[in-house]
């Protein structure tokens, strides 16, 4: 079984599921798991990256692109 049919085996299986606190179980768990894949794929910024970073942010604000913090909370709150 490849792992498309895997998901749709697995989908299928969930759909069925009758028990809150089993799918409360799920959700925490693949939370967890989703959180521990992407800490360990987290590599380092570079110094160098790091310095372009704040240099274009610099360029940005001196050129006036930027969005003041208050003007971006009232849009999305």
């Amino acid at each position: 079984m490849n792992l498309q049919e895997r998901k749709i085996s697995f989908v299928q299986e969930f759909l069925r599921i009758q028990n809150e606190g089993v799918i409360s179980e799920l959700e925490i768990f693949l939370k967890k798991s989703k959180s521990n894949i992407y800490k360990n794929n987290l590599e380092p910024m570079s110094l160098e990256k790091f310095h372009q970073e704040i240099d274009q942010s610099l360029n940005d604000s001196e050129n006036d692109r930027v969005i003041k913090s208050v003007d971006l909370k009232s849009k999305y709150v």
